[in-house]
């Protein structure tokens, strides 16, 4: 559904979807912007809740030696591209996904989560691809200098 006919037709198209719509979602697309999903409280709320869980669930076993041995053997069949990390950084992608879940559940943001997955999927991307390996391990000709911060101007 278009953000112009949630807002011109907005408590019949939503009384609409809650009677007809399965799973509860409700993609708002705008044209100059991202797409907005539209759900319930109570299906947030599980949502919410479900994840918080399997997050605990998750840290919780990593305690469990025995356990860790198994997640060590079953992150790739979850992330294939740790196939490009040596064992050392897949066991230390894991510590800081187990360790990162715990503090992200613990302020109710995934954020953080997703941004660690996809800065490890990344260092992958690049340990996968032989010649930009050899580029940056090369040695430089001197400092650069610094690296401005992100969403900064130089």
């Amino acid at each position: 559904m278009s953000f112009s006919d949630l807002q011109l037709r907005g408590k019949a198209t939503v009384e609409a979807w809650l009677h007809k719509s399965a799973n509860r979602y409700l993609v708002v697309r705008r044209r100059d912007a991202e797409d907005l999903v539209l759900t319930t409280a109570s299906r947030a709320a599980q949502a919410r809740e479900t994840s918080s869980v399997t997050s605990r669930l998750l840290v919780a076993l990593m305690q469990q030696d025995p356990v860790r041995d198994v997640v060590d053997d079953v992150i790739p069949q979850v992330f294939p591209w740790v196939s490009f990390l040596s064992s050392d950084e897949a066991r230390e992608f894991v510590i800081e996904l187990t360790s990162t879940m715990k503090a992200a559940e613990s302020i109710d943001n995934p954020a953080p989560v997703a941004q660690l997955i996809d800065a490890w999927r990344h260092t992958a991307e690049v340990l996968a691809d032989p010649e930009l390996v050899s580029v940056l391990a090369a040695p430089s000709d001197g400092d650069f200098g610094s690296v401005p911060l992100p969403g900064t101007d130089r």
